[in-house]
């Protein structure tokens, strides 16, 4: 009785630990599933929430009204100085005028690009003196990817493919939280303008 009763004891409980394990892991899926829709079913980026780069969450309806520009960056790229002087540009002359608001995602899956923690994607806008908004390092591609980058390319389809190619692939969102363009990353941020200007 003793023997038998050791044995259930050395099966049940490991079971009941495991099931408990997944009950936790299915407990978070839910609520990391509850903060954003179904990419497929949402219609605006104002239903998705995001982590800022100090890990803060924020509720993309803040934008609400804003036309924004989203894209993912990188700091190690060949077209980073670029991209950055230029998001730098419009921002500056149309933040204010026009409520421009630029959303800028650290992503790490283009030949390892983008290899910093947050402290030091913060240093990094720091010295490039960056005003816009910047997230939390995402995955843009593949099953990982955020559910709002996983919106923009089932919205915005991309040339061979709705994946991201590159760094700096910049959509364009109307006031409405719609995205309404994709450009590829040899598009610079300025040649944006006439783009923008139909959705101020």
């Amino acid at each position: 009785m003793t023997i038998a009763y050791r044995t259930l004891s050395k099966l049940v409980v490991p079971a009941l630990g495991n099931l408990f394990c997944i009950t936790r892991v299915n407990l978070s899926t839910i609520k990391m599933a509850s903060n954003n829709p179904d990419y497929k079913c949402a219609t605006s980026i104002h239903e998705f929430t995001v982590k800022n780069v100090k890990g803060e969450e924020v509720k993309l309806d803040v934008y609400k009204g804003h036309v924004c520009i989203i894209v993912n960056v990188a700091s190690q790229c060949g077209l980073t100085a670029n991209n950055y002087k230029q998001l730098n540009e419009l921002y500056d002359q149309y933040a204010e005028s026009k409520g421009l608001r630029i959303l800028a995602f650290p992503c790490n899956q283009f030949a390892g690009q983008e290899p910093g923690n947050s402290e030091e994607i913060v240093c990094f806008m720091n010295e490039r003196k960056v005003k816009f908004d910047m997230f939390e390092k995402i995955d843009v591609n593949g099953d990982s990817a955020h559910p709002l980058w996983k919106f923009l390319k089932h919205k915005q389809g991309g040339t061979l493919g709705s994946f991201i190619k590159w760094n700096f692939t910049k959509f364009i969102v109307d006031k409405n939280g719609v995205p309404v363009e994709r450009h590829g990353p040899n598009t610079d941020p300025l040649d944006l303008v006439k783009s923008l200007e139909k959705y101020w």
